[in-house]
């Protein structure tokens, strides 16, 4: 390197650029910028500052690693800003504080609830302030939603939007007449038969196997769900009033029964169970467990896989493989769980019934847990009706402690992630493991469901407490947010209307033989609205698009204010000052002939 370039960047470091230089220019004018900018500003100077005295040839390497030693030192400590705020940011190293081009910090906002700070992003102007979109989630999940677009509050939000439809698409799914060859038209009153086990494999309970279906009932149009147990070669007459008892339990958190009768379509005497349908749901033990875990219930410690694990080998390191390998839950969200299930218990013991076998893949899961997870209790009254034995009330009394102690164990085995937990000689070294990372309430709540002293649902209340008025907060202000979005669409669909009546009036090249229908009288005027509403244009000739101008505009129109429009035709040699109340009128007279004018002609045909 040349020896009087070294000089002059000594110089540089030392005086400071010449007053008439652009560097300097640019220095001065950092000086007068935000406090916001004042960390980034030293940092930047001491790396400037180090970068510069790395050019001297005289430094030695000890100097040098000082020099970085207290650069590195001089960097203030800053609060973790946690992943998601550095995600949204686009930055790729969770530990870098700065954005992608390194020009500006990250102004976090932080909030401190119950004791555990917050980091919320900027909002939309950049300044530090809390997103109005960020809401504390009561089941432990900080949802981050994006900056609203100016027209997002005339439309759904596009998640919620994108959920529906989904779901839709499930509802409406055909089969594979080539992969069901056999699939029967319809099931007694229900059509429209559509496979819904995975991959085509049915599933077994007890010695019977079982097929799921979605159908339509083709009385009333409603979807359904169909539980098929095949090769039933029993009557079910005397179970009618235990049928009618389950079909009367309707519960948020209960898949509800609909009907049960017994069918030949499918070629053999087959048991079917009619449930309500809800699509995109997801059992408990699909949604936290790994696929490689067994899907029938729990692991069997007597089993002959050599690779299942084992009770008495290494059980505690196998539960803290399991917890690390699928993470650990939130302890809001298994009270959240808790209190839904219990709900539902509370309803089932409530009407002299048992659930007998709760499980994890007997609750199913609908919505994601960022919003609200509904949790549902699948398949009831089929243990009932496959076991054969109508219990008397003191065998119930044993069932629902039965059903207690599968509740303790259910919530045992999503706090330990592993289901391995939840086998008796394992109870209690999964107790232990479990109070490192949850509260004593929680652990106080399944050592009571698991203990062997008589239990009762109701007993259960107390234990969650409070914690029962943040559920019932959170699910009142979903309730609120659905109302909010179905009121969008509410108002959507009365401005479609309009728009379908605008639609059918304007250049309809021919009405009543008349083919000049569309341009004369008071569609004419309509025309020029229509041309005022979405055909303007700016005075350099590039079209005009406002979307709050179309909505205003549509709803002056509907409502039938007194404001006056001027509307233009497009040589502009005809100028009208109207109305909206003369338009809404002009409207509803013209959509009304031609209505009139269709429903003869259907009661032509009719005739």
């Amino acid at each position: 390197m040349d020896p009087m370039a070294l000089v002059t960047q000594y110089n540089l470091l030392q005086n400071g650029p010449p007053e008439e230089s652009k560097l300097a220019t640019y220095m001065k004018r950092q000086q007068n910028v935000s406090p916001q900018s004042t960390l980034f500003q030293s940092l930047s100077n001491q790396s400037l500052s180090k970068n510069y005295s790395n050019l001297d040839i005289n430094q030695s390497n000890a100097s040098m690693k000082k020099a970085v030693d207290k650069f590195q030192a001089s960097i203030p400590v800053v609060d973790f800003v946690p992943r998601n705020l550095v995600n949204s940011l686009n930055i790729p190293d969770g530990s870098s504080m700065y954005a992608k081009d390194k020009s500006q910090p990250i102004q976090a906002y932080q909030k401190n609830v119950n004791g555990t700070t917050y980091f919320y992003p900027p909002d939309s102007n950049g300044t530090n302030q809390p997103n109005s979109n960020i809401f504390d989630d009561p089941s432990g999940y900080l949802s981050m939603s994006s900056v609203e677009s100016p027209t997002s509050s005339l439309y759904a939000q596009d998640d919620m939007r994108r959920d529906l439809l989904h779901r839709n698409a499930l509802s409406i799914a055909s089969p594979d007449s080539d992969q069901w060859p056999d699939l029967p038209e319809n099931v007694e009153d229900y059509h429209d038969v559509y496979p819904l086990d995975i991959h085509g494999h049915s599933s077994k309970i007890l010695t019977y196997s079982t097929s799921t279906y979605r159908a339509t009932n083709s009385k009333t149009g409603e979807k359904c769900c169909l539980k098929r147990i095949h090769s039933f070669h029993q009557t079910i007459t005397k179970y009618t009033p235990l049928i009618e008892a389950w079909k009367k339990i309707n519960h948020a958190n209960i898949v509800q029964l609909k009907d049960v009768f017994i069918t030949k379509a499918f070629n053999d005497s087959s048991l079917i169970f009619v449930f309500n349908y809800h699509p995109d749901s997801e059992s408990l033990q699909t949604r936290h467990f790994n696929s490689n875990e067994i899907l029938n219930g729990y692991n069997d410690p007597f089993s002959s896989d050599p690779n299942a694990p084992r009770p008495y080998s290494h059980t505690k390191n196998a539960i803290l493989r399991h917890q690390h390998s699928n993470g650990l839950l939130s302890e809001n969200t298994l009270w959240n769980y808790a209190i839904q299930l219990s709900g539902a218990l509370r309803a089932i013991h409530g009407s002299g019934l048992a659930l007998r076998g709760l499980c994890l893949n007997r609750v199913l899961v609908t919505g994601n847990l960022n919003t609200r997870a509904r949790l549902r209790i699948n398949c009831v009254a089929v243990m009932d009706i496959l076991l054969n034995d109508m219990a008397s009330s003191n065998i119930i009394g044993h069932f629902q402690q039965e059903d207690l102690t599968d509740f303790g164990k259910l919530l045992l085995a999503l706090a330990c992630r592993s289901l391995i937990a939840v086998h008796q000689d394992n109870l209690t070294t999964s107790i232990d493991l479990m109070a490192r990372s949850y509260s004593n309430d929680i652990r106080n709540l399944i050592r009571y469901l698991l203990s062997n002293q008589r239990r009762h649902i109701t007993e259960l209340m107390p234990m969650i407490g409070a914690r029962f008025y943040t559920q019932l907060d959170a699910a009142q202000n979903h309730s609120d947010s659905l109302e909010n979005e179905l009121s969008k669409e509410m108002e959507n669909g009365r401005l479609f209307r309009l728009l379908v009546k605008l639609g059918s009036i304007n250049e309809r090249p021919e009405f009543n033989l008349d083919p000049a229908w569309s341009e004369t009288g008071d569609r004419y005027m309509l025309k020029l609205f229509r041309d005022y509403l979405f055909h303007q244009v700016t005075e350099e000739g590039r079209p005009w698009l406002d979307m709050s101008h179309i909505v205003q505009t549509l709803n002056k129109l509907d409502s039938g204010s007194a404001d006056t429009i001027c509307l233009y035709s497009r040589d502009e040699k005809t100028i009208l000052v109207v109305s909206y109340q003369e338009l809404k009128q002009c409207l509803e007279q013209s959509f009304s002939e031609i209505a009139s004018v269709a429903a003869s002609d259907d009661l032509v045909k009719a005739e």
